[in-house]
């Protein structure tokens, strides 16, 4: 059996979701300016990494999880023990979980603010951002070879980090005020 999985592989996934995502920001830099390009860019990476660090095994020696040790459903217990934090950060796992949907949340407010559009997008991916936690969760319960728990904490985590983010996002675009950022077109005078 070939193993799958580890810090590297996780690492090795979100370089190459940066190089994909930087060279969609390149396109899209042109017609919609830089501010709304990177935010663009950034929030489909952030998601993209958000999966590869929830659903990577975390060892690639996982192996096979027996039946009889499969979890049958998501833990319940809203905010009781979690484990240790991941190698990143020192502190729990619950803080990861929190920080892990911070960025997304910044980026999709920033991704839609320059469309009128944007008051209702933003909220409606909110929305999506947990139904996203949740459809992980689920994953993660089904497919018992990666080893990972099902913790409706998670989502409530996933959840306040977004939320957050959405807030620190909707300062940032008062300040960078992404609907001003375009690429003027310059006209050719002949006369």
């Amino acid at each position: 059996m070939v193993g799958f999985g580890g810090t590297g592989v996780m690492l090795l996934g979100i370089g190459g979701a940066a190089l994909a995502c930087g060279l969609l920001a390149l396109v899209l830099v042109r017609p919609i300016g830089w501010v709304s390009a990177i935010a663009i860019a950034g929030f489909l990476w952030s998601v993209a990494v958000i999966a590869l660090v929830t659903l990577v095994p975390t060892s690639p020696d996982t192996g096979i999880v027996p039946a009889e040790t499969r979890m049958t459903s998501c833990s319940w217990d809203i905010g009781g023990p979690a484990p240790d934090g991941f190698w990143i950060f020192e502190s729990g796992q619950r803080t990861l979980n929190t920080a892990l949907f911070v960025p997304s949340g910044i980026l999709l407010v920033l991704s839609v603010a320059r469309w009128r559009a944007g008051w209702v997008l933003a909220p409606v991916g909110l929305v999506g951002l947990v139904g996203y936690s949740a459809l992980i969760e689920a994953t993660q319960l089904e497919l018992a070879r990666i080893d990972r728990a099902c913790d409706v904490t998670d989502i409530v985590d996933n959840a306040t980090g977004a939320v957050f983010g959405a807030a620190v996002g909707v300062v940032l675009v008062l300040v960078l005020r992404p609907w001003r950022h375009r690429r003027r077109q310059r006209s050719v005078h002949l006369g």
